[in-house]
């Protein structure tokens, strides 16, 4: 049986040869940080679409040095994502040594471990969490990242510091305006943007909404947007509301979510260059400015 550092590294590089992973820094943070400690003492529930949440035999840490959802509150049907999702949204996102990035999202901080390893000891980290018991547990676990700051409070409310890039790990309906007004210039911002019920059988997982994750980057003249993965998760608390979602709905229906190019935040009448047009912002085919 392998160890389990070599299944990590294992995996950190099976990750980078199916997702194209641009950033080594990320596979190696892949490679290095133990999942498991951020999970708690085993056996750990993993998640499998039909089949729903599954016992490990064991307390083994291989079985969650694996390409597997494992749950963190099965009754609310949260999980620490799989790290094929959540890593190509991070390489996506691309966080760099030195910056300064805000984890909207933290649960119990493994993925917030992955950022402060990206953005070194010269970077910072403002990780997010509204669960308190969670944000509690993230604390301790990060207690060895000296780049972390941990607060419990809603990530949809709470004012941010100016960031490089911020990292929201549940589904919104809409972008919410602190967390543009937070970008630096140059700043990225990424977000699942959810609000479609998924198929059978993952619509069995009721809690959970299919979209796309949205990537914004603040430039000199607005911003600018494009859609990256698929994806399909549980919804973030605060960030979401009827209107909204329903707009959303609309809007993946009719499709073209390629064309997608910026985002507008100034008032505008809604043209046929608009793929989403709300009141507050606007996904737009033009280009920034």
């Amino acid at each position: 049986m392998i160890g389990h550092e070599t299944a990590r590294r294992r995996l950190a590089h099976e990750l980078q040869d199916q997702l194209g992973l641009r950033s080594e820094a990320l596979v190696r943070a892949l490679a290095t940080v133990p999942r498991e400690f951020f999970l708690g003492p085993g056996p750990w529930l993993v998640l499998r679409v039909p089949e729903g949440y599954t016992s490990t035999p064991d307390a083994d840490p291989l079985h969650v040095i694996r390409d597997v959802p494992v749950a963190l509150d099965p009754a609310r049907l949260v999980n620490n994502g799989a790290p094929s999702l959540v890593a190509a949204l991070i390489d996506g996102l691309a966080p760099a040594e030195g910056e300064r990035v805000v984890h909207v999202g933290a649960g119990v901080g493994y993925w917030t471990a992955i950022l402060a390893e990206l953005v070194g000891p010269s970077g910072q980290v403002l990780a997010i969490e509204l669960d308190r018991e969670f944000a509690a547990r993230a604390r301790r676990n990060l207690a060895g990242w000296k780049s972390v700051e941990v607060i419990a409070a809603d990530g949809t409310r709470h004012p941010l510091p100016e960031a490089d890039a911020i990292f929201v790990s549940a589904g919104a309906t809409h972008p919410r305006p602190i967390w543009l007004d937070a970008l630096r210039p140059g700043g990225r911002l990424l977000m699942p943007l959810t609000g479609v019920r998924p198929p059978a059988p993952a619509a069995r997982f009721g809690r959970n909404l299919a979209g796309r994750a949205l990537l914004v980057q603040r430039g000199e003249r607005g911003f600018g947007a494009r859609f990256v993965q698929r994806i399909g998760l549980s919804p973030l608390l605060g960030g979401r509301d009827r209107m909204h979602e329903k707009l959303v709905q609309e809007s993946f229906q009719k499709g073209g979510d390629e064309e997608v190019r910026s985002l507008r935040r100034e008032p505008h009448a809604r043209e046929s260059a608009c793929w989403l047009h709300a009141d507050d912002f606007c996904l737009s085919r033009r280009e920034a400015g």
